[in-house]
């Protein structure tokens, strides 16, 4: 079979534009591989899956077989050394694990097109863009439900007790994953640092005002959340 040239032009572009769909999407986090990376995967690949699959024809006979999978094996493995240009390591969390596994996929993509499988490769862009731009807010609000949140607290010196934190923080206070009373930097005065999971944003505005009501406490710090 011989491909003809406005189908091979049809398909260049087809992976081109689908792989612009996803590139803008990571474009608009402003991410590294960005538009132009996710295009130039997608249309890198659909090009590899064509010439293996139809540029070799003139070499074929009754003693030269074709298997034009050993590429598209190829380009599965070898774009996981971009998608680890993608992921980076930042005060101790990893970063871009999404964008890699997008390239990835945009390559499975191209792939899809080159091979003129039109339908899965429309469907995969569709599923992948709505993973990445739709559940997006369902992740973050999950990320927000289950953080920990660090308190650190200034308090007049041996008034700063376990049950009276506990009893300010009331139902929270099953919470508490850690609590540390010591001695300040200031005489008469104690530090007190508070870990307590699963504190949404919402939950630290209110424990912070909570504790910041309390006689005792002179300054309340979040450390993180």
């Amino acid at each position: 079979m011989i491909l003809s040239q406005g189908e091979l032009i049809l398909r260049l572009l087809l992976a081109a534009g689908l792989g612009s769909v996803i590139g803008l999407e990571r474009e608009r986090l402003a991410w590294a591989a960005g538009l132009r990376t996710h295009m130039l995967v997608c249309v890198g690949s659909c090009l590899m899956i064509i010439v293996s699959a139809y540029g070799f024809n003139p070499a074929l006979g009754s003693h030269v077989v074709l298997d034009p999978s050993r590429v598209a094996a190829q380009v599965v493995s070898g774009i996981g050394f971009l998608g680890a240009g993608s992921i980076i390591l930042r005060n101790e969390a990893v970063k871009g694990l999404t964008t890699a596994a997008s390239i990835w996929a945009v390559a499975g993509i191209g792939l899809a097109a080159g091979a003129g499988l039109y339908t899965a490769a429309l469907a995969s862009t569709l599923i992948i863009l709505g993973i990445l731009a739709g559940l997006k807010p369902f992740g973050e609000r999950f990320r927000a439900a289950h953080t920990a949140l660090e308190l650190q607290l200034l308090g007049r010196h041996g008034e700063m007790t376990p049950a009276l934190l506990e009893q300010a923080l009331s139902g929270r206070a099953a919470r508490i994953k850690q609590l540390i009373i010591q001695n300040g930097e200031t005489e008469g005065q104690d530090l007190v640092s508070v870990i307590l999971t699963h504190a949404s944003r919402r939950d630290g505005a209110e424990i912070v005002r909570a504790l910041e009501a309390l006689p005792v406490v002179y300054t309340v710090r979040q450390v993180r959340a």
